[in-house]
């Protein structure tokens, strides 16, 4: 799908710098999903950095992950982030 991930990148704040696959790119503030069940292991910076794209989402080596989806509706644009 469009809206698919191609890149991310870990930011400072427990932010994602996400590109998807159609060309837009923005940042995602994932604050807000760290109390989430099955979330808490990305309170670690350390493991937050080892953010990854699979099939299109973000996922991590433990098996979280964010739909590219949810990815879209939370990023802002660059500019405002």
């Amino acid at each position: 799908m469009n809206n698919d991930a191609k890149s991310i990148k870990p930011l400072a704040g427990f932010k994602l710098q996400v590109e998807l696959i159609d060309g837009r790119s923005g940042v995602v503030d994932m604050a807000p999903f760290l109390q989430m069940p099955g979330l808490n292991a990305l309170c670690d910076p350390a493991y937050f950095a080892r953010v990854q794209v699979t099939c299109g989402a973000a996922t991590w080596p433990e098996g979280e992950d964010i739909a590219p989806a949810t990815l879209l509706a939370e990023m802002k644009s660059l500019a405002s982030a």
